[in-house]
């Protein structure tokens, strides 16, 4: 913390010395202390390359980012000694991604090193350092309407520099850092499935706080219905997980972008308008519900077009598909020098 470089922790252990007692008890304790100290001050990222129990699986969830390999494992109480220990997948790495606690899954020991090394050199070195490199090439792919995702997002970004979080939990969502121009953004799409659900709730409000508290400028795409509508969802407290996604993107003073590429509709609109600058594509829909709602309950024809939306100053501009790189890469640079005077406080209260 004292010289503004990132932690990258390893951990491959079968546990604590017994007969190191209440010693063992108290060092683990202070180091608990420590990862929350250095939290939000230096990026710290966990490599799960073996196995990473009790105290362990603590400090390790606790990083920015954990990367597991694929046979190490990860767990607070050892399944093999729980009364219901037989579930499959307890305590593996896939059950880790799947749950959100990892958020790179990798085949090999090599292949968490390497990930986490790309991580690390994407990242800025501390919370008063710009994020980025000039170790990626200038990408030229072409961006087109039919785009989504993925797909879209390395096209925005430069060359070979994505690293996705979280591919295993919350998949109706993308989220990943790359670089634009050399700089660092942080990605969020939701345009990989008609609605989010908690678990897609959870996973971009944690991307977006980290991003925050490390000044990267945040781009989401905006393509989305709105939020998962079931009784089961509801029963289960989603509206906590989506209080939670508006309320992050609300309070980071980040520079954050919107690009809606579809629709933007109702509660979900609400949720990401707290945009420095907002575009939108020329097709894409923008309204407080359905456009065949809104005739079923009003009787009429609604105009949901984006140029409605930039007419009444709720978007900046409507721009095509294919212009699209230039006006992300635009706003991320006009937007560098932003600056914030936040309330006086000690910090907002999540929902969690």
């Amino acid at each position: 913390a004292e010289t503004g470089a990132p932690v990258v922790t390893f951990y491959d252990s079968t546990g604590a010395k017994l007969e190191g007692g209440l010693d063992l008890l108290n060092a683990n304790a202070r180091l608990t202390a420590e990862i929350a100290r250095v939290s939000g001050v230096v990026p710290q990222v966990a490599v799960v390359t073996g196995t990473c129990a009790g105290t362990n699986a603590i400090n390790a969830a606790a990083a920015d980012v954990c990367v597991m390999a694929e046979d190490a494992e990860l767990f607070l109480n050892a399944p093999f000694n729980t009364p219901d220990g037989k579930l499959e997948g307890a305590g593996k790495a896939a059950n880790a991604a799947k749950s959100g606690v990892a958020d790179i899954l990798a085949k090999d020991d090599a292949e968490a090193i390497a990930k986490a090394k790309k991580l690390a050199a994407i990242l800025p070195a501390n919370n008063i350092s710009l994020a980025g490199n000039d170790d990626f090439a200038e990408n030229d792919a072409a961006v087109s309407a039919s785009m989504k995702g993925a797909d879209l997002v390395a096209a925005l970004a430069d060359k070979n520099s994505t690293v996705e979080l979280g591919a295993e939990f919350g998949t109706a969502a993308y989220t990943a850092f790359a670089s634009v121009n050399w700089a660092t953004v942080a990605f969020v799409a939701t345009d990989k499935a008609a609605k989010l659900t908690a678990a897609d709730c959870a996973k971009i409000a944690r991307f977006v706080q980290l991003a925050d508290v490390f000044s990267i400028p945040v781009v989401t795409v905006v393509n989305t219905e709105g939020f998962e509508a079931s009784s089961a969802a509801e029963l289960a407290g989603s509206v906590r997980d989506a209080a939670k996604l508006a309320q992050v993107y609300a309070s980071a003073t980040t520079t954050k972008i919107n690009l809606i590429t579809g629709k933007a509709i109702g509660a979900a609109y609400a949720a990401f308008d707290s945009a420095d600058i907002s575009y939108a594509w020329e097709k894409a829909v923008i309204a407080p519900m359905s456009p065949e709602a809104v005739k079923v309950f009003m009787g009429e024809e609604a105009d949901t077009t984006p140029f409605k939306a930039a007419s009444l100053g709720m978007i900046d501009g409507v721009i095509a598909a294919e212009d699209t790189k230039q006006a992300v890469a635009s706003a991320v640079d006009l937007c560098s020098s932003k600056r914030v005077a936040a309330p006086t406080r000690k910090h907002v209260n999540f929902v969690f």
